[in-house]
């Protein structure tokens, strides 16, 4: 873009009446307001009745826009813009606006030229012919192009009168034949007879159409009062069995609060009896561990008085041998029997272990063992017993209640 088109564009601005100063620094960088404000007023001045739109936000508005005016221009005043250029809104962008501008200046130009005062009302006249004209010029445009599409149609027209001027003469020359027409005549009356008949049938079946429709809505019109006299009949009516049915349900109802009452009775006995077994259960093992841990314990107590004794017994048994006669005098005399007491308490009773002889043997020992075993057995069969025995009084309490709550 030269220098010299820009200040061209610029005066020709100003002699337009644009009411803003542009500067020729304006387009040094892209300046897409201006150019889509000074579009919008070229289009105004072109054409006030003009619909374009302003919206140049977005990227998609600005293409719409200069689409619009592009269109516009090539249809209205056929001027051909390059939309790249002016969205481009720079120097190039001034270069397509310049052919919009020159114009509508020359236009101007031409107009002051005829009137003969350039000098002081350019702007003024200009706008006031513009306006008034407006309608005379889009009047001339569209007579232009009826112009136009009429002579072609007739240059067609014309090249065709060779063909059509012998049809033509032959049609003429051709004497008229009175029975072919009469005949013609009679088949198009007789067309539009049957059409007539057909119209006139169709209106008598739209007619009983009608009267069968009225009919049937009549019908169901009489129907729908019936029944729903007879609705207010029914509603009026009490059936014969509603008051058994009405006692019948009170009786179900008290059946049902007496059943909901048992029930609930029942559930929270249930769940006393598991609290009951449960309770019985843990106090069982409780037991069971305390007889138990009694039970080592004794054991524990039994074996240390056993070795207690039995040593007692060996110290009782080692006697000083005497030498010469003094030993062999004894072998023949038997010795005097010792008595060993000894006292040991288990369970229940005491068990007393001892003999009369005056030396204990291994077998004697073993059979001390033996009955001190036998009779801790013994006293471990009694507690079990007594143990089970005291099981079967704790089940039978609760499950006699149970009986008697549920008797109850």
């Amino acid at each position: 873009m030269s220098f010299r088109d820009l200040r061209n564009f610029t005066e020709m601005m100003r002699a337009l009446g644009y009411p803003r100063l542009i500067s020729m620094e304006n387009f040094r960088s892209p300046n897409f307001t201006l150019v889509a404000e000074i579009l919008i007023w070229l289009v105004q001045r072109y054409e006030p009745h003009s619909d374009i739109p302003t919206d140049v936000d977005t990227e998609s508005d600005r293409i719409f826009f200069i689409k619009a005016v592009a269109q516009f221009m090539a249809t209205k005043a056929h001027i051909k813009l390059n939309t790249k250029r002016l969205y481009q809104a720079d120097g190039y962008a001034v270069k397509e606006m310049m052919k919009i501008t020159s114009v509508l200046y020359s236009a101007m130009k031409t107009k002051e030229l005829a009137v003969g005062d350039r000098a002081e009302e350019d702007n003024s006249k200009f706008k006031f012919d513009l306006g008034s004209r407006i309608s005379d010029l889009k009047a001339a445009r569209q007579l232009a192009s009826e112009v136009t599409s009429k002579g072609a149609t007739l240059y067609d027209l014309l090249g065709k009168e060779v063909d059509l001027r012998e049809m033509r003469t032959a049609a003429i020359a051709r004497p008229l034949e009175i029975n072919e027409t009469e005949k013609a005549l009679r088949a198009a009356i007789k067309d539009v007879l049957e059409n007539v008949e057909k119209n006139k049938d169709l209106l008598n079946n739209v007619v009983s159409d009608e009267t069968s429709l009225d009919a049937k809505i009549e019908k169901k019109k009489q129907e729908l009062e019936r029944n729903r006299k007879r609705l207010q009949t029914l509603q009026s009516v009490r059936p014969a069995f509603m008051d058994e049915y009405e006692k019948i349900e009170e009786d179900l109802q008290k059946h049902y609060e007496t059943y909901v009452e048992k029930f609930r009775n029942l559930s929270f006995l249930e769940s006393q009896l598991d609290e009951y077994h449960r309770l019985e259960q843990e106090q069982f093992e409780e037991a069971e561990n305390t007889m138990r841990i009694m039970q080592h314990r004794l054991k524990e107590e039994e074996r240390e008085l056993m070795k207690g004794s039995l040593k007692e017994e060996d110290s009782d048994i080692d006697v000083p041998e005497d030498e010469g006669s003094d030993s062999d005098t004894e072998e023949f005399h038997p010795s005097k029997p010792h008595l060993t007491r000894n006292g040991i308490m288990a369970g229940r009773g005491a068990s007393f272990i001892g003999n009369m002889q005056g030396g204990d043997s291994d077998e004697t020992e073993d059979s001390e063992i033996d009955v001190d075993e036998d009779d801790e057995e013994d006293e471990e069969g009694e507690e079990e017993e007594e143990s089970k025995d005291l099981d079967d009084d704790s089940l039978e309490g609760p499950l006699s209640r149970g009986r008697r709550d549920n008797d109850f």
